[in-house]
């Protein structure tokens, strides 16, 4: 029988909203299933104001009350810092947990981090999404040293983010793709999501779906669909603009494509996010920079056939021609996936073959290797 093992994640978790938040309680439960101790110290303030683009960072649904989720550190404070590193040190739990998506989280992370290994028993372990972010900044190199260079070993989800994070330090590091996202429940019926969205279903939907980023390739998408235009065809765009909604607008009516587009510019709470992929025949991630993305995850829980573009680690999710197509990224490769998408057969065949695909992104697998690179350090 293997020991009971002490863990504190550190990071995102209720009442902050999004997929990070959930990845870390998905993570707890599937500890606390397997009979571990497992505490969540998050945030009682991760971004200020000035620099959160989106309208709100938190929900207001009550706490899961399956999680020991302690609101505790403040990525502004130092004095946060050094308070939850030196309970750490204090309390030595066998495996401090951290997500690292940007270099802002930098200081924060990487002190708390410092300070809970010199108790000489824990070790800092990071399931990176990124290294080098897709929105550049000075101070990047310098914040990335200083928190990677804090941690004794990495669970990363693209060969890309490994090779960036090689550059950095030789700590050790083990691949395990992005779970499946299963927290958002089973696909509906698609007339009754099509009827909850305010969707006539008697018309086919492409989805973009997400945060609206430039990097993101929202523009690519938009070109490339005034040049695709088929009748009984719409192009549903869901999520939050992160960048000037009034430059897509504009292109939007540029393109001549007011009527084609339905645009649901908010943040999609989870309860909502099964309809958007029930209804569609397709997500479409079109993004011009990646490493890995969440959105392909979910599309795989609901069985959604996917377009990426030949970005960072997209196509190490997606294998081109059995749940989707792997295309260039460029007006013209993502036009070619939108045609041949919709080729007589292609969106059952995809569908089917995802419900096998699926199976080699679990929270199972993730968990697992976590422990196996924590047995090795």
């Amino acid at each position: 029988m293997k020991p009971s093992l002490k863990i504190a994640i550190v990071g995102p978790a209720h009442p902050y909203r999004g997929g990070l938040a959930s990845i870390m309680e998905t993570m707890a439960r599937e500890y606390q299933q397997r009979g571990y101790e497992v505490n969540i110290l998050t945030f009682t303030l991760q971004y200020p104001s000035l620099l959160f683009p989106g309208k709100s960072q938190t929900v207001e649904t009550p706490a899961p009350q399956d999680l020991n989720i302690e609101r505790c550190v403040s990525t502004i404070n130092p004095l946060s810092w050094w308070r939850v590193g030196r309970r750490l040190r204090r309390e030595s739990p066998d495996i401090v947990l951290m997500k690292y998506w940007t270099p802002f989280m930098a200081p924060c992370f990487g002190t708390i981090a410092r300070l809970a290994r010199k108790n000489k028993h824990t070790k800092v372990i990071c399931q990176i999404d990124n290294v080098e972010p897709h929105e550049h900044h000075i101070t990047d190199r310098m914040f990335n040293r200083y928190f990677l260079r804090s941690v004794d070993g990495f669970i990363y989800m693209s060969e890309q983010v490994h090779g960036e994070l090689e550059a950095y330090t030789s700590a050790p590091a083990l691949f395990s793709p992005h779970p499946m996202f299963e927290h958002f429940g089973e696909r509906v019926e698609r007339t009754e999501a099509c009827k909850k969205l305010g969707l006539d279903p008697s018309q086919r939907y492409a989805l973009f779906f997400g945060l609206i980023r430039d990097y993101k390739g929202l523009d690519t998408l938009l070109e490339a669909w005034a040049r695709f235009r088929r009748s009984g065809h719409k192009l549903l765009i869901a999520g939050e603009f992160y960048a000037s909604r009034d430059k897509y607008i504009e292109l939007i009516k540029h393109l001549g494509l007011e009527s084609e587009i339905i645009l649901h510019d908010h943040f999609v709470p989870d309860s909502e996010v099964r309809n958007y992929f029930s209804a569609s025949d397709c997500v479409v991630l079109p993004y011009k920079t990646a490493t890995q993305s969440g959105v392909t995850q979910i599309a795989y829980n609901f069985c959604t056939p996917i377009i990426v573009t030949r970005v960072g680690g997209l196509a190490e999710i997606v294998p081109d021609s059995r749940v989707g197509f792997v295309v260039e990224s460029s007006v013209d490769g993502v036009l070619d996936g939108l045609e041949r998408i919709y080729a007589d057969g292609q969106l059952e065949a995809f569908a089917e073959a995802m419900t096998e695909e699926r199976k080699r992104f679990s929270w199972e697998a993730m968990c697992d290797r976590i422990e196996e690179l924590y047995s090795a350090l």
